[in-house]
């Protein structure tokens, strides 16, 4: 066969904008807020602000720097690095594979929405039951995953060229104009209740960026610090091979130290302005209670928010899920890039076919995903001492104990087997200037590892 020629982002731009899309997704706009009002506001935002640019910044800038220097993606990438630490690439491929199965099925729901707003239906939206209702019905929530899917595959299918890089060039600028917008217009908002209480977006801003130290012990900052880490993960795509396989694609002139510098601040300002969109308009028409995790906050509270706001709820609504389709496009495409690169790889077949099988599976395995509210209903209880259906399950694995261990693993292995300068030799390609080069080295060997220990071992639930 034929070796088919490896794509490639064509301008540090491209990479940049891609990178951070595959960064930006639904858990910058559901979870941030929501850890953000849960964990004292301000003191949340300073502690997660600072481990972005040293933990994040670790994780981020080893995975970019073993796709680009080894060309190759997570599957055989630590083969080439050694070959006795070739199993870490197998498992690291293993995440994304688990994502994919619920991502498309997330992103079902907000194309859902928007067709819910779109056709003027808000106020359905906004009633009782009506989420519950949807995601337990037999057929709707396969019929808007597939539509989701479809473009997913459609795009991947496209190439990096054409396909990630053209759509993030377009879909980053305008995802965060409507971000910015509706933050804006958050601020602005004010209503009296039924209480006669009048809160206003500014009141709400306070809330968000205002440090609440009441109540804080050495337990309740350790709780924040490990929920600041977990958000990363969210925020960062790091431990899951895409920013190995982002590397990959990444031309050697390329500054790495100067872009990766530029994802974090792309991705840590979307996930504060989404904290400044969602907080103050929640505050203003529900108080502090209608902050809830996961999907409540997007799908049952802030359509009762849009409601709250008359007709112009209805436009906002409209703007705020296509922004969220945006987001969770840019991180699903990347997830099935991950696949589809390493399969290619493995199976030696084009990526176009490899595109259409994938996406054939991740259709299958979400609709599965799908009927596990429905025909295939069940409590599974974590070990986090929560319960959750198929899609928490698959979510608690990926997210709460394969990342943090997948960390572990590969801050021992760069930074006790083949050593820190493999990266930092990386780094400084083409006389490139690594400025936190002796951070990287403390935090990789040492804090980074602690900290993921500590990590993974609450996510088995022993320390709670």
């Amino acid at each position: 066969m034929k070796k088919e020629k490896k794509g490639g982002f064509t301008s540090s731009l491209g990479f940049i904008l891609s990178a951070a899309g595959s960064a930006v997704g639904v858990g910058n706009i559901w979870r941030f807020p929501y850890l953000a009002a849960k964990d004292g506001g301000g003191l949340f935002l300073l502690i997660y602000l600072v481990l972005v640019v040293t933990f994040g910044f670790t994780l981020l800038t080893t995975d970019i720097a073993i796709g680009r220097r080894t060309g190759k993606d997570a599957w055989t990438a630590y083969q080439t690095m050694h070959p006795k630490w070739g199993f870490l690439g197998k498992i690291t491929f293993l995440v994304p594979a688990i994502i994919m199965t619920y991502y498309a099925v997330i992103g079902g729901w907000v194309t859902k929405y928007i067709a819910v707003y779109v056709s003027g239906a808000g106020k359905e939206a906004a009633k009782d039951g009506y989420f519950t209702e949807f995601i337990t019905a037999p057929v709707a929530p396969i019929v808007f995953m597939l539509i989701f899917l479809a473009i997913t595959a459609f795009i991947v299918y496209q190439g990096v060229e054409k396909g990630i890089e053209k759509f993030s060039k377009i879909v980053m600028p305008g995802l965060l104009l409507m971000i910015v917008g509706i933050a804006i217009f958050s601020l602005t908002l004010q209503h009296t209740g039924a209480d006669g209480v009048t809160r206003t977006g500014l009141q709400g801003l306070k809330v968000y960026l205002v440090p609440d130290l009441s109540g804080l012990t050495v337990g309740r900052f350790l709780e924040i610090l490990l929920d600041a880490m977990s958000q990363i993960f969210f925020s960062l795509s790091v431990s899951m091979g895409i920013m190995i396989t982002y590397g990959s694609y990444v031309k050697k002139e390329v500054n790495l130290s100067r872009a990766i510098g530029q994802i974090e601040f792309f991705d840590t300002g979307v996930a504060l302005l989404a904290g400044m969109m969602i907080i103050p308009a929640v505050y203003v028409f529900s108080g502090t209670e209608g902050m809830a995790s996961g999907p409540s906050l997007m799908f049952v509270s802030l359509p009762k928010v849009f409601e709250a706001m008359g007709k112009i709820g209805t436009i906002i609504g409209i703007v705020f899920f296509v922004m969220v389709a945006f987001a969770a496009l840019t991180s699903c495409i990347s997830i099935m890039e991950t696949l589809v690169a390493n399969c290619t790889q493995i199976f030696k077949i084009t990526r176009e076919k490899m595109s259409l099988i994938i996406g054939v599976i991740s259709a299958v395995a979400a609709t599965v995903i799908c009927l596990g509210y429905s025909a295939f209903y069940m409590d599974i209880p974590l070990p986090n001492g929560q319960t959750g259906q198929l899609l928490d399950l698959m979510d608690y694995i990926s997210n709460n104990f394969m990342m943090p261990l997948i960390s572990l693993i590969s801050c021992i292995f760069v930074g006790w087997v083949i050593g820190s300068k493999w990266i930092e030799d990386e780094m400084e390609c083409n006389g490139a200037k690594f400025k936190r080069k002796k951070m990287y080295r403390v935090m990789i060997r040492y804090i980074v590892p602690i900290l993921m220990a500590v990590l993974f071992v609450q996510s088995t639930g022993i320390l709670s």
